[in-house]
């Protein structure tokens, strides 16, 4: 599998399909693995990019903290590695802070789709996302994340979430080294001059970043749009993938009209 290095850490990542890149970085702890839905809608069309955040599964895990510079000059590198003139980015989480700060800057990244991303990280639950590696803790931590309403229809697929975060995911060091790089971040401050079309998409039911928080940063960005999903706690593209992809797939294809 393909690796890049920044300043000396190996950044595991993963590519399919052809076209147009679709980069996808990952929330704080979770592995790439948590993109498996969305990264076999968008295959094909485009070319689909997973990977590992620094103290994330096959990457490598510096001690911390991590500063939020240092993990978008890893998302430029992945891009770098592409040889992506133009790219569009899908963060959930951290992952879509890491993306929101990256486009102030890069001139690669032609759309950006968050999930679950709060326009100010203090409305962030960090203690959720924080996890023991044992299966025990793991498997509690992936039913507090998401719907009693989709963990009562789909049992196995809540095993099978957990048994991936014991492989994929990071520890709580590495965790919370990522979560402390979002520190202080407040997009409301300086939203206005993104001017960057943006899906912002969140769970109506989000226990971890409260629905109003990506209320507010679609409102704080002159070109950000929003798509609540009804009933959704903290992880929309897994309990409610299709209609995550079918707002994801419409987007990029309406930006594409655009050009």
């Amino acid at each position: 599998m393909p690796t890049v290095s920044n300043d000396g850490v190996s950044l595991h990542y993963e590519v399919d399909g052809a076209g147009t890149p679709v980069v996808f970085v990952n929330e704080a702890g979770f592995g790439g693995w948590s993109w498996g839905w969305q990264h076999r809608a968008v295959a094909g069309p485009y070319r689909s990019v997973v990977w590992d955040l620094r103290g994330t599964g096959r990457s490598d895990a510096p001690d911390g903290p991590y500063e939020l510079e240092t993990l978008v000059d890893d998302l430029e590198a992945i891009l770098q590695a592409l040889d992506a003139r133009n790219a569009h980015v899908v963060g959930a989480g951290l992952g879509g802070v890491i993306a929101l700060q990256a486009a102030r800057d890069s001139t690669r990244i032609e759309t950006l789709t968050v999930i679950g991303t709060p326009a100010r990280t203090e409305a962030v639950d960090r203690d959720a996302l924080v996890v023991d590696r044992d299966r025990a803790a793991l498997r509690a931590s992936t039913e507090s994340l998401l719907s009693s309403s989709f963990r009562a229809d789909q049992p196995d697929v809540v095993d099978g979430i957990a048994e991936w975060r014991a492989d994929g995911d990071a520890d709580p060091a590495s965790t919370r080294a990522q979560l402390d790089a979002a520190s202080g971040f407040d997009a409301t401050a300086w939203g206005y001059e993104l001017t960057t079309p943006t899906l912002v998409v969140h769970g109506t039911a989000d226990s971890v970043v409260p629905h109003d928080a990506g209320r507010r940063l679609a409102e704080s960005l002159p070109r950000g749009e929003l798509r609540s999903i009804d009933g959704s706690d903290h992880l929309p593209q897994i309990e409610r993938s299709r209609a995550v992809n079918d707002h994801l797939l419409g987007f990029l294809a309406d930006q594409t009209d655009d050009e």
